[in-house]
């Protein structure tokens, strides 16, 4: 995750227990910003979810709670036929997992979410997030909607409820492989547009926030001052076109967001890069490619793992040992990632922890490391 990321995601709040007001059939809570009517339990660990999910928003968006329409209301389906029919009934297109439906009135607008269904942890990031936006700006620029949706829509929540954030790079692939892109001006002041769509404002929205150059960052907040309600969705999405292109030109910030997409890799593209510069030799080049992809995906073992490879092989054998063993917490073949373990192990001198590590890479794997350890151990305990 690069330094912008980091100051919006890992300060986030997490539990609003004080901020809980139950009804007395535990039914219907009310939250700081939330109303929620669920069907059955869960109503609380929901109003957990999106208070948390509120104050993520609110660290770039930062809106007065006193301008917004609140409470936010929220109602929860325990049954998926209920749910569905509940969005036919409302004339709108099916969505899995949750909704945000908007209207006109207010007192009717309304979060709707499918407790039953599994997909409804994965979309309410980004249903919750329009539902926040459209609550302060009824009709923000269309760009600015799904693109900011797109990018929050990678947060998630752990087993343990604990809020996570990975890049969003879904649109990187298919914005690089457009022949002709639209000018920045044309994504700014879009009033439609369908999947592609959707990757090109969300790249905006990337380079706004992560360019690394402040003057982006900066207009960007000074643009979001000057939404509002009282405009139509064209008019918003010109005035804040206006602010954004005001700084350095459009010309200048056209070059500076090509530069930034084409600079940008995938976690696949990352890894490839860094097997190749290790298999070259090339031990910076494939430590950097690796290191990079720990930003965009925290959570995967491969890049951990060639990092003990690089480590092990400059004698750092802590390092070593502790790329390893993040390895396979997050999903390394145990047997390969205790096999290293153990060869790290042995080169520190630390004989009985060798020994540990390579009886546990075998009855891991007893035909791949079974024979290949014997020897090992019987050199190691020898001495």
């Amino acid at each position: 995750m690069r330094n912008g990321e980091r100051v919006l995601f890992f300060a986030v709040v997490l539990f609003f227990a004080r901020a809980l007001l139950f009804a007395a059939d535990g039914a219907q809570i009310r939250t700081s910003h939330y109303e929620i009517v669920s069907d059955s339990g869960g109503a609380e660990q929901t109003g957990r979810r999106l208070e948390a999910l509120f104050e993520v928003y609110n660290r770039v968006f930062m809106f007065d709670p006193a301008g917004g329409v609140l409470p936010l209301k929220v109602r929860v389906f325990a049954d998926t036929e209920e749910y569905n029919s509940f969005v036919r009934s409302s004339l709108a297109p099916a969505n899995p997992g949750a909704l945000y439906l908007h209207y006109a009135q207010s007192d009717k607008r309304i979060l709707l979410i499918d407790q039953s269904d599994a997909e409804a942890l994965h979309s309410l990031p980004y249903q919750a997030f329009i539902q926040y936006l459209r609550s302060f700006v009824s009709r923000p620029p269309l760009w600015m909607q799904k693109g900011f949706a797109a990018f929050f829509s990678s947060l998630s929540f752990s087993p343990e409820g604990k809020l996570e954030y990975e890049e969003n790079l879904g649109w990187l692939q298919v914005v690089k492989n457009m022949q002709n892109r639209p000018s920045l001006e044309d994504i700014l002041l879009a009033e439609g547009g369908g999947q592609e769509y959707s990757s090109l404002a969300c790249s905006l929205v990337s380079f706004l926030l992560n360019s690394g150059k402040e003057e982006y960052t900066r207009s960007l907040t000074d643009s979001l001052m000057i939404l509002s309600s009282e405009n139509t969705a064209a008019q918003n999405a010109s005035a804040v076109s206006r602010r954004l292109l005001l700084g350095r030109g459009a010309e200048q910030i056209t070059r500076d967001y090509e530069q930034y997409v084409n600079s940008r890799r995938t976690f696949t593209q990352l890894i490839a890069e860094g097997q190749r510069a290790y298999s070259s030799g090339d031990k910076t080049g494939a430590e950097l490619s690796f290191r990079a992809a720990i930003e965009v995906k925290h959570n995967h073992f491969v890049p951990y793992y060639y990092l003990g490879l690089l480590a092990y092989e400059a004698n750092k054998f802590d390092a070593a040992q502790e790329f390893y063993r993040t390895s396979l917490e997050n999903g390394a073949d145990p047997a390969i990632a205790l096999y290293a373990m153990g060869i790290n192990a042995a080169g520190a001198g630390k004989a009985q922890e060798a020994v540990d590590y390579l009886r546990r890479a075998a009855q891991a794997s007893p035909a791949q490391y079974g024979q290949k350890t014997e020897k090992l151990i019987s050199q190691l305990t020898s001495k």
